[in-house]
C-alpha cells in the first residue's frame, strides 16, 4: 500500500458493529420514558428496530414497580465503551439515580450484545452477564434480533429463549 492510500484507509469509518440493548424503566411515565430513550438512540444505532413493550414484574430485586421492558438493535460504529458512556448519559438525562444496587429506576439501558466481541473491563462487561437467564430481557431481543450470536454460548438470542422458557416452566 502506497502512502496516499494508506492516509485515504486511515480516514474510513470503522466498520458498523451490529449490537443489542436492553430497555427497562419502572418509574415515573414509563412509556414516555422508553419512547424518549429510543428516540435519544436513533442517531446512534442505524438500521435500529425496537421491540415491542413487555409489561414485567421486577426480578432479583427488592419488592417495586412493575418495569416496561423492550429491547433495541441496529449497528454502530462507536466503539463499545463510547456507546456504553452514551447509554449512561440517556439515563441520566431521564434522571436515573443509583441509590443502590437493584433501585428502581426512570430508565435501564444494558449493552448486551457488542458484535462478537467479550469485553471484560472496569465497568463494562459485554455480554451483558445476566442477559441468558432474564426472558424480560430474551422476549423482545428475540423480536429484534433472534439469529445473533452470545459469543461465549455460541447460541442465538432466540435458543437462550427457548432454553429460558423452559427452564422457567420447570421442564
Amino acid at each position: 500500500m502506497n502512502p496516499r492510500s494508506a492516509a485515504t484507509a486511515d480516514r474510513l469509518p470503522p466498520a458498523a458493529t451490529p449490537v443489542a440493548i436492553a430497555l427497562g424503566s419502572n418509574l415515573g411515565d414509563r412509556r414516555r420514558l422508553l419512547e424518549a430513550a429510543i428516540e435519544a438512540l436513533e442517531p446512534l444505532l442505524a438500521d435500529l428496530r425496537v421491540s415491542t413493550f413487555y409489561d414485567t414484574a421486577p426480578v432479583g430485586v427488592a419488592p417495586q414497580p412493575r418495569f416496561l421492558n423492550a429491547a433495541a438493535s441496529g449497528t454502530t460504529r462507536l466503539p463499545a465503551r463510547d456507546l456504553l458512556d452514551r447509554l449512561l448519559a440517556i439515563e441520566a438525562a431521564a434522571g436515573r439515580t443509583r441509590p443502590h444496587e437493584g433501585a428502581a429506576r426512570t430508565l435501564d439501558l444494558d449493552l448486551i450484545l457488542y458484535g462478537g466481541c467479550v469485553i471484560d473491563e472496569p465497568g463494562l462487561v459485554v455480554p451483558h452477564p445476566r442477559f441468558r437467564d432474564r426472558l424480560f430481557v430474551l422476549e423482545p431481543l428475540a423480536e429484534v434480533a433472534p439469529d445473533a450470536v452470545d459469543p461465549v454460548t455460541g447460541l442465538t438470542v432466540r435458543a437462550l429463549r427457548d432454553r429460558a422458557r423452559t427452564a422457567d416452566a420447570g421442564c
